[in-house]
């Protein structure tokens, strides 16, 4: 639960930031007439996400046999690529996040054009809301429906509330920090779900296992149990994985780990737009 909760709160404070900036731009330029285009646009890419979700696991669920293992190893890693370019974009263009979408939003409003205020929220928020779908899939298969469902909810609930008092109050968020925390277990996860696939990738003889159980730590601490589940579903725990598995996962997390640290550029605070 908690893998689907730091997915869904990451994606949901990315998505309340956009849609908060979006709404203050308007607010500054004083064409608040326009809020009902941009949640519009906003509840169409989060339909269109829900849908994307819905068809995702529907999929996976329709496989048997060969096809099951190996659809849920190219989700993960689909998920693993996605996660490593949102931890490097979001480092890279936090700091003139704000300004572009200020600039989109006063650029639609001039041109009096409905339909790209409309895009401006509805790529923005889609982008999010089908990452967020992809992840959720992926942490599906390492855990249960019911956990990832309570964890999904509760995250995005929290996004909202945090997004609510960024921009309705005189909270401030130090967006830069919560990146950081939330980028390295989101790294974390990654790696996990990098393993993960492997080992579904030696299940089907994509891979070769080359040692089938490097160690095996089940009598100490047994995959099955409630902590075990709860460390597979967050960080991809396995206590007999095979030296593929182990390869794969510290080899991800040294590379990405050591690229994203400090050297790129960090988010901004983006503080409540100005009445």
């Amino acid at each position: 639960m908690l893998a689907s909760y730091l997915l869904s709160l990451r994606e949901g404070i990315e998505a309340a930031l956009i849609v908060g900036i979006v709404l203050g731009a308007l607010r500054q330029i004083r064409r608040e007439d326009l809020k009902p285009i941009v949640w519009l646009g906003v509840l169409s890419a989060a339909g269109i996400s829900l849908v994307t979700a819905i068809l995702l696991n529907l999929l996976g669920l329709s496989l048997e046999g060969a096809a099951e293992p190996i659809f849920e190893a190219l989700t993960m890693i689909l998920a693993a690529i996605l996660l490593t370019w949102m931890i490097f974009w979001m480092s890279r263009v936090g700091r003139t996040l704000k300004g572009r979408l200020e600039a989109d939003v006063q650029r639609a409003a001039h041109i009096r054009s409905k339909r790209a205020l409309f895009l401006v929220a509805f790529v923005a928020v889609l982008r999010e809301g089908v990452e967020l779908a992809l992840f959720l899939t992926a942490t599906l298969f390492a855990s249960d429906a019911a956990q990832t469902i309570v964890g999904a909810f509760l995250g995005l609930s929290t996004a909202i509330l945090l997004g609510w008092s960024l921009f309705a109050t005189t909270v401030r968020l130090d967006l830069g920090r919560f990146f950081q925390v939330t980028g390295v277990l989101l790294i974390l996860f990654a790696a996990g779900l990098v393993a993960h696939a492997v080992h579904e990738l030696n299940e089907v003889g994509w891979i070769p296992a080359i040692i089938e159980h490097v160690w095996d730590m089940n009598h100490i601490l047994n995959e099955k149990s409630l902590l075990g589940q709860f460390l597979t579903a967050l960080f991809g725990y396995n206590g007999n994985p095979s030296l593929t598995e182990v390869f794969a996962y510290f080899l991800y997390f040294i590379v990405v780990f050591f690229l994203s640290q400090p050297g790129n550029p960090k988010a901004e605070t983006i503080p409540a737009p100005q009445a």
